[in-house]
């Protein structure tokens, strides 16, 4: 059985655009894009969520508290559902708030220091990261997300080099999908039905190649 694992944060959580900010839900189970992909990649897969709302790369929130920092869990994380097939990194958007004001590039080099956590617990065989979707300034979260837009121009390119660097996966789920321009942040539930069969494409494959020693 092929053992997934998703590290991320709200919209890996679930939840939904928000109207009004410190509002909190989640989706049902069964509409998250996890469990969309889930479905799709049958039940001799095993894929194990641990995503936080507000979680960073590896960035301490002093607003929201240290815990949000995705090093610091990472490593319990990974030990707990240790042996693992593929690690799926999903990371970056509350990396772009503007109390942090980093650069799209810094944001894709953090991700490569959890790449590293992972590959140095040697919990996992594999890691897939998977670009967020560009934030938007609109909506209740509009001033969270001051100059988030220009910061994040290029996200994606920076990601994915690193993910080249490092060998491993990578998915752009900006170029799939979408966020609401209810909040500008969060995926509404069509989005997270097209990028769970995205995501199960991606770790079908990767897997196959994983199995077939064929990764580059």
């Amino acid at each position: 059985m092929p053992t997934v694992l998703v590290y991320g944060d709200s919209n890996s959580h679930g939840t939904p655009p928000m109207a009004e900010r410190g509002v909190w839900t989640r989706m049902p189970f069964a509409q998250r894009w996890t469990s969309v992909a889930a479905r799709a990649l049958g039940a001799e897969w095993e894929v194990i969520v641990e995503a936080l709302p507000g979680r960073t790369t590896v960035q301490p929130d002093p607003v929201d508290g240290p815990h949000k920092n995705g090093m610091l869990a990472l490593r319990a994380v990974l030990e707990s559902h240790a042996p693992i097939d593929i690690v799926v990194l999903m990371l970056g958007t509350n990396d772009l708030k503007m109390r942090f004001n980093l650069p799209a590039v810094d944001i894709a080099t953090s991700v490569g220091r959890l790449v590293e956590e992972v590959r140095a617990s040697g919990c996992a065989r594999d890691v897939l990261i998977v670009c967020p979707a560009p934030v938007r300034e609109t909506g209740c979260l509009a001033d969270v997300y001051q100059g988030a837009e220009t910061r994040g121009a290029g996200l994606f390119v920076h990601m994915m080099q690193e993910a080249a660097r490092r060998g491993c996966g990578f998915v752009d789920a900006g170029a799939h999908v979408a966020v609401d321009p209810l909040d500008g942040v969060h995926l509404d539930v069509r989005s997270h039905a097209v990028l769970g069969a995205v995501m199960a494409d991606a770790l079908r494959d990767r897997f196959a190649r994983l199995e077939k020693g064929s990764l580059t």
